[in-house]
């Protein structure tokens, strides 16, 4: 017996469908940048907050990660001209839709593989 679901949400099934897609999983899926997400969408606002975060993050990468994503619209950065200058993040309405979305992504990876404890390794599609 086969199951099917109503994948009608994903609409025609051509090329540029296809490259929609596929530039949604890159985005989501660089290193760090759904972490990033969650972390703010934890109210974390500022640098040092983000990265308390993510054990293992460089300095280097947040600030790149955070870059990419303000230039996608999913973060929005405000600039507190104070002495020292203050830099606040925050998710933008894209941001929290975008995070909304992955978190069933990560029930089914909770569910389906976190216990097989065989990780994958980017690129080779087989475990690591």
């Amino acid at each position: 017996m086969t199951s099917r679901m109503d994948s009608s949400q994903f609409g025609d099934i051509d090329d540029e469908s296809c490259r929609n897609f596929e530039a949604a999983v890159v985005l989501v899926g660089r290193r760090w940048t759904a972490a990033i997400l969650l972390a703010i969408g934890r109210h974390a606002e500022r640098f040092t907050d983000i990265r308390r975060h993510l054990n293992g993050i460089t300095d280097p990468v947040l600030a790149q990660r955070l870059k990419e994503l303000e230039g996608n619209n999913l973060i929005s950065r405000t600039v507190i001209p104070t002495t020292p200058v203050q830099v606040r993040y925050e998710l933008t309405e894209r941001g929290r839709e975008l995070l909304a979305g992955l978190a069933p992504l990560n029930l089914w990876y909770q569910k389906w593989h976190a216990a097989d404890r065989a990780p994958v390794t980017p690129g080779t599609g087989g475990p690591s």
